[in-house]
Parts: C-alpha cells; structure tokens; sequence
C-alpha cells in the first residue's frame, strides 16, 4: 500500500511493485496549498443520491479546495418513490437532491432520461457530450461499467464515450455504490481520506428521505465507507478505479 506523499489519497500496489494509481493525481486537487488554479470536476450519477453515495466526501473536499464541483444527475429518479407517479416523483427527488447539494456545496444539474427506462441512443450521446462540453471539467467521476442497475451501466458506457471521442480529454475516474450489491468486480485503485466530512456526506445523503436511507445507509454505505478506509489505513474513505489510458497528457490535478 502506497500513501500518495502523506496526503488523502493512496494508490493500491496490483503485482509486485506495480502501482495501478498515480501519486499526486486526487491529493494535490484536495491540498488547498497546492491549488493554484481551480478545476471543474463532474460527477456524474444515474439518480438523486448516486453522486452523494459514491462521492459525497470526494466532493466535499473538493469543494472546500476551491475547485468547481458539479453533481450531475442522469434522471431525476421518476420510479423511485412506489406508489407515486413519475411527475410527482421526480419533482420530490430533485428537491432532495438540491438540498444535499447545498450541504455538500456543489451545483446540481439535471439530465433528461427516465429512471428505470434509461437508453442509449444518439440521441443521448449528444446530450451527454453537450453536458460536457458546455462545463468542460478537467476530471469526471462516473459510474463503474460492472454494475447490476440498468441505469448506471448506461449512464457510465454514456460518458466513456464521450471521453473516448473528446477533443479536450478530461481525467476519468468510477466511483462504486453498495459493492458486492450493486457494483461487482471493483478493485480501487486510489482512495480518499473522508473521515473529518463523513458526518457532512451523511447528512447529504439524508436529505434523500424518499429512499429512506435510514433503512441502508449504515449498513450499506458506511460499512463500505470503514472497509475501503481499512484497506487505505484511515477511518473513512472513498475508493475510485482511475482510467489509466488516459488521453491528457499528465495529471491536470497533479498540481
């Protein structure tokens, strides 16, 4: 196990002395000494609660670095409150979403599919690269491709494309939620330190009422959140596999 010069971020060792993560990549982003100018970071998630779940103290951090930090949502979680129809729905859960995001301090953007009937058409190549291209981020956080919901694994090969066919590449980094439920086969390969914003990403992810988080978050998340912070020797902490093909010349957060 590598620590990436002491700071939040440790890159895991994969075979040998090969590390699958890069020193200085996401710790020099959340050292406010280090911050020369800021960056535009986009997370981008299939429904209210994904970005706060899988990124909520990322995020956090982040913000409170001085970067630019946009909380994308793919739908507005139209099926995701039983026994109410999707208008009513969607209105609920963007307002949820909207107050997590004041309390995580980051702006929320909302996209046009529908929860549970996501698709990916040209039609939704070209609002996912509009999105992107209109904010031009430095680095974007997206759902890991090996997922059981529909929704993320859209959402996620939706972005890749667009990295893959970009002109200005951006970072690309996958965030996991509810591992071993939701998100199969993730093997991180950086972490970060959320231990001192772990109650603030909380309290984010509370303000999801419609999903009763008080029913999974524990158990769910916050274990995952004490796993990933045992393997990286903190109490809390995020984990992200970065895509190392990368296209930008060096780290645009090495800095």
């Amino acid at each position: 196990m590598l620590k990436a010069g002491g700071a939040a971020v440790a890159a895991v060792a994969i075979s040998g002395s090969d590390a699958f993560g890069s020193q200085g990549t996401l710790s020099g982003a959340l050292d406010g000494s280090k911050t020369t100018s800021p960056k535009t970071i986009m997370v981008i998630g299939a429904h209210p609660d994904d970005p706060e779940t899988g990124c909520g103290g990322t995020m956090i951090r982040l913000a409170k670095a001085g970067h630019n930090v946009l909380s994308v949502y793919f739908t507005r979680g139209e099926r995701g409150i039983p026994g109410t129809g999707l208008d009513d729905s969607a209105r609920i859960r963007t307002a949820e979403a909207e107050k997590a995001c004041k309390i995580l301090g980051v702006k929320p953007i909302f996209m046009s599919q529908i929860d549970g009937d996501t698709r990916i058409t040209p039609e939704a190549y070209k609002e996912m690269k509009a999105i992107i291209e209109e904010y031009k981020p430095d680095v974007v956080f997206a759902h890991w491709p090996i997922d059981s919901h529909r929704d993320h694994r859209n959402c996620s090969s939706l972005v890749f494309d667009v990295w893959q066919n970009s002109e200005n590449p951006f970072e690309l980094y996958y965030f996991e939620v509810c591992t071993g439920i939701q998100t199969m086969h993730f093997f991180p390969t950086d972490f970060v330190d959320i231990s001192e914003v772990e109650k603030q990403k909380k309290e984010a992810c509370f303000c999801h009422v419609s999903q009763e988080p008080e029913s999974w978050y524990d158990k769910e998340h916050e274990r995952m959140e004490l796993f990933r912070g045992m393997q990286s020797d903190v109490e809390y902490a995020e984990s992200f596999v970065k895509f190392h093909k990368s296209k930008a010349k060096g780290s645009v957060l090495d800095i």
